[in-house]
Formats: C-alpha cells, structure tokens, sequence
C-alpha cells in the first residue's frame, strides 16, 4: 500500500487547500480523491490542476508511469483534462506514453 510523502501531501493540499489543517490524510493517491472527494465537476477539476506547476504534472506523470499513482481509478474525461494540461505545460512522450497506458487499460480515448 502506498504512504503519501511530503511532495505527495503538498501536492494534494496545493490542489484540495479545504484539507489544511486536517490531522490525517487517509489517501494513498493524490487523482482519484481530488476527482472524486473535491472537484464539484470537470471545469472545477481542471482549475485544480492549474495550480500546479510543470514540475509537479511532471512528478505525478512519473507517478503513474511508475504505477504508484491510479489515473485508471478516475473518469475519462479527468483523464483526458489531466493528459491534455500534462502535454500543454510539459510537453514530451509522457503525455503520449499516458495516453497509449490509458487508452490500452481501459480501452477509452483520453
């Protein structure tokens, strides 16, 4: 089971600040509870993802590449949100090697 680190958890409270201050962090990936627990809609999910700098896509690119981070676990449409803004702010072949995972996993266009 995977524990968060400390990029992990500055990640998450960077996207989701409503959880500041809170004593736990139950979560073991840092998508699927801003998708799912956080982001009222796509456009709310995307506005997330915003705050996030190239370096950090990077980092959770290299996460789900690596499989410790679950972009399967969320819906489509957050996965092509997350690709699309990977390609715009670090454009390179993790964008395209996302893709081809997502779209070989689960058999949808991302």
């Amino acid at each position: 089971m995977r524990k968060l680190s400390e990029k992990d958890i500055q990640i998450l409270k960077k996207m989701a600040p409503e959880i500041e201050g809170k004593s736990r962090i139950e979560y073991r990936s840092i998508l699927p509870p801003i998708s799912m627990h956080f982001a009222e809609d796509a456009e709310d999910f995307q506005a997330r993802l915003e705050r996030l700098d190239g370096q950090e896509l990077r980092y959770l690119a290299g996460r789900i590449l690596d499989g410790s981070e679950c972009l399967l676990c969320i819906s489509p449409e957050f996965a092509g949100i997350f690709i699309d803004m990977l390609e715009e702010k670090q454009p390179g072949e993790d964008a395209e090697k996302i893709r081809a995972l997502y779209k070989s996993s689960t058999g949808y266009e991302a």
